[in-house]
């Protein structure tokens, strides 16, 4: 009679949830470092390092900057503290994978990740209300195809706006990123560049004032 042999199954590990994880916690730990400031032209910067060479330095500051806000968004919009700190690092990780779809003409980087991140929160309240058999909410139905004529509008407008963001002066620029995309109020911004608020104020409404004249043609 032929004794039984013992088998043992090994776990491979996933190569890729490692690597997350260990960005993850090295990222973490930058956090009390994050720069203060962090200009659209760094972070766009540093997104092209990460899709270029994957370099993890240039991800832990990408993280360190974005972490907090991301969070603090994620609570404004109506997500548990736990839940923000999910939506915030998984947004993160996804920058990290998607790095090279990143496209700068199309949107500032602080867009594109926050939009990252808003969907990944869409799509999660989707499967929660799929699972407990309630109808989703019509507003975060995807819209209907746009028109061709639609687009070429869209896409002129967009050109547009980047081309007068980018005639701006620096200082101004900067400001309408955190003022308008990243929502931030104007006593914080104060605060982040270290500057008085009546600074902040006046280059507001400065570059408020330079964009419409520029865009002043388009319409609303």
């Amino acid at each position: 009679m032929i004794g039984a042999v013992a088998t043992q199954t090994v776990e491979i590990p996933d190569r890729r949830a490692v690597a997350e994880s260990r960005l993850r916690e090295a990222s973490t730990m930058t956090l009390r470092t994050a720069p203060a400031a962090l200009s659209s032209a760094e972070a766009t910067s540093l997104i092209r390092r990460i899709a270029e060479t994957q370099d993890r330095g240039a991800f832990a500051a990408l993280f360190a900057y974005y972490f907090p806000r991301v969070k603090a968004y994620m609570l404004r919009v109506g997500a548990s503290p736990a839940g923000a700190e999910e939506f915030a690092q998984e947004a993160l990780l996804r920058v990290w994978r998607k790095a090279d779809s990143f496209d700068p003409r199309a949107a500032a980087a602080s867009t594109w990740i926050f939009v990252i991140a808003r969907n990944l929160r869409i799509d999660r309240l989707r499967g929660e209300r799929n699972i407990d058999g309630f109808e989703r909410d019509p507003s975060e139905e995807p819209d209907a195809p746009p028109s061709g004529e639609a687009i070429a509008i869209m896409n002129e407008r967009r050109s547009r706006l980047h081309a007068a963001l980018a005639a701006l002066p620096a200082e101004q620029a900067h400001i309408i990123e955190l003022f308008y995309f990243e929502e931030h109020p104007q006593s914080e911004i104060a605060r982040m560049l270290g500057v008085p608020l009546g600074t902040v104020k006046s280059r507001v409404r400065l570059a408020v004032q330079r964009l419409r004249a520029e865009l002043e043609d388009l319409g609303s």
